[in-house]
Order: structure tokens, then C-alpha cells, then sequence
């Protein structure tokens, strides 16, 4: 890696997906790091839009309760990524350091029956997002890959170093190409690119779409909550602060060119050109059914579990190895289950305004 990209009050950080779980947690870091922010998000209305405002409000806050010589600034344009001409206007009227893109169309399961959707967003605009980089001269672009990529590789703990050509989603199919998208533009451009595969994003301020909110809320009215695999999903849970932490510290080290690079046998993790992906986990895979144990607990009330098959499209497990970060950056998550869930419960029952339910 190159020498550390110090984030001061002249940073200037374009955060694509502001409006979204990672994308609202990591600007407000950035913000009270003392950086420039722009967020950037089309608001669309995959899941509730009120929640994407109230994160972006929750951003500016961060701003205010600074004090005037240590907080950055944040400022909010509504943009689609697909619109070529719009984004090409957009970078051309902004200088940006740093690119974290985070905006995707999301969900595994929503893949399964509406892949289109996907190709506007993950793909058209990821291309939109690279040229502008490469236009501007970006120091470094860190985008979200995920976990998904590995598909049918069964071999547990996934590692960087492992084949990811046999994706079993739509979704995972279009992160694998935002990785060669990305290589290519490092490639051919020397554009700093690094790739961020998360495992199972959890915490407040979470995603409707995701277990945590849709169990949580079942859970609390007394619904009963869809439970596939017969609960024996394994998934690498992992709480929003550490993938935050991470992100950072990525971000402030752009890759370089591997000098040890072996072209007869190419690394799947490295590269010739300034290209690195990494896993980004806890590197404690949990069974869904041991999660919901600990909603229970931390909500005080007991699901109405229907247990039902696996679904087509999901692997069974997942599994970060993240030696790779660990080594390159000091990336260690910190944040145990029990803590992560009863953080995120508590901002659940006062978002909503959540009762606990009567067992």
C-alpha cells in the first residue's frame, strides 16, 4: 500500500448511497472526522423513504453538534447513478479526493424475481461512477462488493485468494463484475481501486429489507417470523461500527501494484495494477436460529418461529477470513453479538416508538 491519506478538513469525499445503512453511518464518521462530504443518493423507493431522510438528518446533526473548528460539512444531492449526462454534470462541478460508492440496487431475494432492476444501478451506474473517478483523477475509489460473490464456493472460511466464478444470485453476479470493472479501470487507467466485500451489515439505523428489522418487528406484534433453512443458516454477522472502522481505514490507504504479481499464476486478490479486494466481516459466523435467540433476549419477548426449506439463491454459510484486511490496514472487529443486538433493539423500540409485546 501507498503512504496514508491523511483525512483533514480539506478532504473532500464523495459517499454514493448517503442515504443508505453503511452509506449514513460512514458519512457521519467522516463528518465528525472534520472532511468534506457529499452525499449522493437517488431516494428511491426499494424500502421506506422517510428512514432514507431521517439517516440524512442524522448525518447533519453530526455537523452541528461539532464544534466549529473540528466538524466537517455534509451536503445532500438527490441523483440517479444510471443518468450518463447528469453524472458526467455532476463530476465535472465537483473535486473530490476520495470516492466511496456504496449506492446499489440491494437484496439477494429481490434478484431472484426482479434481476433488471439490478443492471440500471450496479452496473450502468458503477461505469458512471469509474469515469468520473478517472476524469476527476480520484486518489482512490472504494466500493461496495459483498459477501454474495462466493456462490457456490463451499470451502469455509472464504478467503480473497479463492475462486468467486460461480455466483448463485443475480446480485452477486453484478458485484463480481463491479471487481473486473474496477480492475479494468485500475489497469488501463491506474486508477487506485479498492473492493469491500461485506458479511451481513447489522446495527441501527439497519435496513427495513434485512432480518434484524423484519424478525424484530414480527417478533414485537406477534406475528410469527419466516425462518429458511429450518434456521441452519450460518452468516458472518457484523456490527455497523466495525464495517465503518474498516472503511476508513481503507479508504485512507489506497493500493498499489504488486510487485510480487505472478502472471503464469494469478492471485484472484492482487494484481499487477493499484487493484485490491477484501473481505470485511466478523469472522464469527452465528446460526440464524442462535441470532434470533439473542432478539429474543434482547427484546424480552419470544419469536413464533415457521420454520421453513432453503431458498433458492442463498448459500448456507457464510464466513469472512479477513487476514488480508487484518494485515493491510489493522482492521480487528471489536463488537460481540449480544452488544451489537442490544444496541440495535434499543434503536429499534425508539425509533418506532416499539412497545415490547405481551408473551
Amino acid at each position: 500500500m501507498t503512504n496514508l491519506i491523511e483525512l483533514t478538513p480539506n478532504t473532500r469525499i464523495l459517499v454514493t448511497g448517503a442515504a443508505g445503512f453503511i452509506g449514513a453511518h460512514l458519512s457521519r464518521r467522516l463528518v465528525q472526522e472534520g472532511c468534506q462530504v457529499t452525499g449522493l443518493d437517488n431516494l428511491n423507493d426499494y424500502y421506506d423513504v422517510a428512514l432514507k431522510h431521517d439517516r440524512l438528518q442524522w448525518i447533519k446533526q453530526a455537523q452541528e453538534e461539532g464544534a466549529a473548528a473540528t466538524s466537517g460539512e455534509f451536503s445532500f444531492v438527490k441523483l440517479d447513478l444510471a443518468d450518463r449526462t447528469r453524472m458526467a454534470d455532476f463530476f465535472a462541478q465537483h473535486e473530490f479526493d476520495l470516492v466511496v460508492h456504496l449506492a446499489a440496487q440491494a437484496g439477494v431475494r429481490h434478484s431472484l424475481h426482479h434481476p433488471l432492476d439490478f443492471v440500471d444501478s450496479n452496473l450502468v451506474g458503477f461505469a458512471h461512477v469509474l469515469e468520473g473517478c478517472r476524469v476527476q483523477g480520484v486518489r482512490h475509489l472504494v466500493y461496495a462488493s459483498s459477501s454474495s460473490v462466493y456462490g457456490e464456493n463451499k470451502r469455509l472460511p472464504f478467503s480473497e485468494h479463492h475462486s468467486v466464478d460461480h455466483p448463485v444470485s443475480f446480485y452477486g453476479a453484478t458485484k463480481k463484475a463491479n471487481e473486473l470493472m474496477a480492475h479494468a479501470y485500475a489497469e488501463v487507467y491506474g486508477l487506485p481501486t479498492t473492493g469491500l466485500r461485506f458479511f451481513t451489515v447489522y446495527g441501527p439505523w439497519g435496513r427495513p429489507d434485512m432480518a434484524p428489522m423484519l424478525f424484530s418487528k414480527k417478533i414485537l406484534e406477534r406475528e410469527p417470523i419466516d425462518v429458511f433453512n429450518y434456521g441452519e443458516y450460518s452468516r458472518d454477522f457484523t456490527y455497523i461500527d466495525d464495517i465503518v472502522e474498516g472503511i476508513v481505514r481503507v479508504l485512507r490507504n489506497p493500493p498499489k501494484p504488486d510487485a510480487a504479481f505472478k502472471e503464469m499464476l494469478p492471485d484472484p486478490a492482487r494484481s499487477q495494477a493499484p487493484w485490491r479486494v477484501f473481505n470485511i466481516g466478523n469472522s464469527r459466523p452465528v446460526k440464524l436460529s442462535d441470532f434470533i435467540d439473542e432478539l429474543e433476549s434482547a427484546l424480552g419477548t419470544q419469536a413464533l418461529r415457521k420454520l421453513l426449506p432453503a431458498q433458492v439463491g442463498e448459500v448456507n454459510a457464510t464466513w469472512a477470513d479477513v487476514t488480508d484486511l487484518s494485515d493491510t490496514v489493522g482492521y480487528q472487529p471489536t463488537t460481540p453479538l449480544s452488544e451489537g443486538i442490544k444496541a440495535f433493539t434499543t434503536w429499534y423500540m425508539g425509533y418506532y416508538q416499539t412497545a415490547v409485546a405481551v408473551s
